[in-house]
C-alpha cells in the first residue's frame, strides 16, 4: 500500500510542478493518460478559460505514469528553447468572434495538429498561422 500511495503522491507533486511552471490552474490542464502495449502515453491538454476550447500542449510516452510525467516536466521546462512559437487565429463553427491562440511546435503542421487535437477539422476555421519572431 505504501508504494501505491507514494506513486500517487509523486504523480500529484509532478503535476503541480507542471502547473506552476506553466502558470496555469489545475482546471486549465488535463493530464490524459493512455496505456500503450508496454508504455504509457500522456497527452497534456490545455483548456482556455475565455473561449472554453481545449488544445494539445504536448505528448510524451514513458514506462509508467510517473515516468511520463517526469518527461512532460522536462519538456515544459525546455520547450521555449527547443521549439518555435506560433500564433493561430481561428473561429469556431457557429461563432463570430476571432480567437487567437499560441502554440509551441516544431513546425506549422505540428501547431495545427495541436489546435485540431480531439476535434473534427470542420469545427474550426483557421484564418492565419504565423511563426513568431524569436525574442
Amino acid at each position: 500500500m505504501e508504494a501505491t500511495t507514494n506513486v500517487h503522491v509523486e504523480s500529484a507533486r509532478i503535476q503541480k510542478q507542471i502547473e506552476d511552471h506553466l502558470g496555469l490552474e489545475g482546471s486549465q490542464l488535463l493530464f490524459d493518460f493512455r496505456p500503450m502495449e508496454d508504455r504509457m502515453r500522456l497527452d497534456l491538454i490545455t483548456v482556455n478559460p475565455r473561449h472554453h476550447q481545449s488544445f494539445l500542449f504536448h505528448t510524451v510516452t514513458g514506462y509508467d505514469r510517473v515516468d511520463a510525467l517526469r518527461k512532460m516536466l522536462d519538456y515544459v521546462r525546455q520547450s521555449r528553447d527547443q521549439q518555435s512559437s506560433f500564433t493561430i487565429q481561428w473561429v469556431a463553427r457557429g461563432e463570430r468572434e476571432l480567437n487567437t491562440s499560441y502554440f509551441r511546435a516544431t513546425n506549422m503542421y505540428d501547431a495545427l495538429d495541436k489546435l485540431y487535437y480531439g476535434r473534427d477539422i470542420n469545427t474550426i476555421t483557421v484564418f492565419s498561422v504565423v511563426l513568431n519572431p524569436v525574442s
